[in-house]
């Protein structure tokens, strides 16, 4: 039977269950609820330039305006920035502090970078607390299973939680060869012993996924949102449906074709094992997923 994931889809909840020969190794659920606005991505407007706090307020269309010092500013037409380097961790997919990474920091005084009225693309690195607003910044990154991505700076950088040389330099070596030009990555920690051509995967969804974000820049008026974090089943499409899948299963038309589409933009040939399950019968049930869940909550254990 090989190794399947069935993802089932419904108003409350999204659950995925990971089969191998037929036998549940893994499940995952995802219920609707308030989600943390960390890590989104928005094309704001700025409301009010600050230059006695070197800072600005800038509308992105939640119920208070975001804060973004100048430090979190940078401008590609600006010449003559400084590259500066941050902690190489993979801490930047973390939501509970700032999105890290190198930085070119500006030389220039917010007031004559910034002015009221101006769109341009932020990205929530802390939410709000209290009475603050969230606090925003333009310098992007996108977290991916093996990779962060950031589309602003030109760098590559590795965990600092990977210590062997030998492994951190063939990390780096790679990498040279599957960026995108012009673009920054840092290698997470769960990369380690990882081939090239799974590198090469993370870097292409990566890359699908930041054209998307840039796409809606282009169509959508300020203030709008860009991009939230990914769903269960783009999650599990990013982290799970590798080569050693045989089947994917999704009983959601909507959603099954959302991933499809995505797929087929960055690794064309996994579409044809991505199906559509439309039988009457559940596809928890048909898999056999909940008679397996019933007897591991069962009180009665067959031995």
């Amino acid at each position: 039977m090989g190794v399947e994931i069935a993802i089932t889809v419904a108003r409350e909840e999204t659950r995925v269950a990971v089969l191998d020969g037929g036998v549940v190794t893994d499940l995952f659920g995802d219920r609707a609820k308030h989600k943390d606005f960390v890590g989104n991505i928005y094309k704001g407007k700025v409301a009010k330039v600050l230059p006695g706090m070197q800072a600005a307020f800038v509308d992105i269309g939640l119920a208070k305006a975001a804060f973004m010092h100048v430090s979190d500013l940078s401008l590609d037409s600006e010449p003559g920035d400084t590259l500066v380097d941050a902690d190489e961790d993979d801490k930047d997919a973390d939501k509970d502090g700032d999105m890290l990474g190198p930085r070119r920091q500006s030389s220039k005084p917010i007031e004559q970078l910034l002015s009221e009225g101006q769109e341009l693309m932020v990205q929530i690195s802390k939410g709000p607390i209290g009475t603050k607003g969230s606090r925003v910044t333009t310098y992007v990154s996108l977290p991916g299973r093996y990779l962060v991505f950031m589309p602003n700076v030109e760098h590559i950088g590795v965990s600092r939680r990977i210590a062997r040389d030998e492994e951190r330099a063939r990390l780096k070596d790679i990498m040279k060869r599957v960026r995108q030009p012009g673009c920054g990555y840092i290698v997470r920690t769960v990369s380690e012993g990882v081939k090239e051509d799974e590198l090469k995967s993370d870097v292409d969804f990566l890359h699908v996924l930041w054209q998307d974000i840039l796409s809606k820049r282009e169509q959508k008026g300020a203030p709008a949102l860009l991009h939230a974090d990914l769903s269960l089943s783009f999650r599990v499409v990013r982290d799970l449906f590798g080569k050693k899948v045989d089947r994917l299963w999704i009983d959601s038309r909507e959603e099954y074709q959302a991933v499809r589409d995505f797929v087929q933009r960055f690794s064309p040939e996994q579409t044809s094992r991505i199906h559509f399950y439309d039988k009457d019968e559940s596809l928890f049930d048909h898999l056999g997923v909940e008679q397996e869940m019933a007897r591991a909550l069962s009180r009665k254990v067959w031995l």
